[in-house]
């Protein structure tokens, strides 16, 4: 009978146990998570600006070397990520393959332009940037016309603005919740071991000792669920570089190596001062204030 019951209680124990890792496991994944994407905001921010093309559309009587030459200054300017000439015939291929029918048959003829699209670094795609591009080119004779999407530039700017804010508000609120919940955890795994505690401070054990197996176990328990997290942090991290290789997620090994121990050693100082705290205000309570 007493091997039953003690079994039944192993058997808590280790339920209880597990609960408080993945607990703590799921709140640091999800804080993993949002650190990941705090580290990667910028990078994603630039990855869609860097999708704005502005188009130098050129006059069929542009000559080869005044075309060439332009393309080279554009390719070496500050503010180029690339610079491309796109011929009339490739102009036409690209719209054939987009409508899914060769428009030339109806046209009889190209009426497209010659082209080169200019890509910019992130840190360039401002309205005022773009102007000023616009202006320098607008002068030379060979070039007919420069095209870029004003309204996209505006509202992608403000957007990443108003992205990056909320990010740091959502990050300030999950590591707050991160804390809370994991706490809370700790608590309820104290809370249920109340009267050892106090019947150990009864019999004349100090609070230091009653307090180090109770600390010490969280920590472990906080290792645990940390480890959990990075583990699922790292099939995150891989799966996204393999979806999304151009974002190039794995190319800041210090900051993602400075996340993972953050995490680390964030789950074990929220669990040392949980406990801590916890077994505190237990050992702190008179015995008829157990029961409450």
């Amino acid at each position: 009978m007493a091997s039953s019951f003690d079994q039944y209680q192993k058997r808590k124990l280790i339920s209880s146990y597990f609960s408080v890792v993945i607990s703590i496991g799921l709140v640091l994944f999800l804080l993993g998570c949002l650190g990941l994407l705090v580290l990667n905001a910028k990078k994603l921010a630039d990855h869609f600006r860097e999708q704005v093309v502005v188009t130098i559309y050129l006059n069929d009587t542009a000559k080869k070397v005044e075309v060439n030459q332009l393309q080279k200054s554009l390719a070496m300017a500050d503010y180029t990520k690339e610079a491309t000439y796109v011929s009339k015939e490739e102009a036409a291929q690209i719209v054939k393959s987009d409508i899914g029918e060769d428009f030339m048959e109806f046209l009889g003829t190209n009426p497209l332009q010659n082209s080169i699209d200019i890509y910019l670094k992130a840190d360039y795609v401002t309205n005022e940037t773009l102007d000023n591009i616009t202006s320098e080119l607008s002068n030379k004779a060979f070039i007919e016309d420069i095209k870029y999407d004003n309204d996209l530039v505006e509202i992608m700017n403000n957007n990443v603005k108003k992205i990056t804010f909320w990010v740091l508000v959502l990050s300030a609120l999950f590591t707050l919740i991160a804390v809370l919940l994991i706490n809370s955890s700790i608590r309820l795994a104290v809370y249920s071991k109340r009267f050892i505690i106090k019947t150990m401070q009864m019999v004349g054990a100090t609070k230091r000792f009653i307090r180090k197996p109770f600390v010490l176990k969280s920590v472990q328990l906080g290792v645990i669920g940390a480890i959990v997290a990075l583990l699922g942090m790292g099939v995150v991290l891989y799966y996204l570089d393999r979806t999304f290789p151009e974002l190039e997620l794995l190319q800041q090994p210090l900051l993602i190596s400075g996340l993972f121990v953050g995490i680390f050693l964030l789950g074990i100082f929220i669990t040392w001062m949980s406990t801590f705290i916890a077994t505190q205000r237990f050992l702190n309570l008179k015995t008829d204030q157990l029961y409450y």
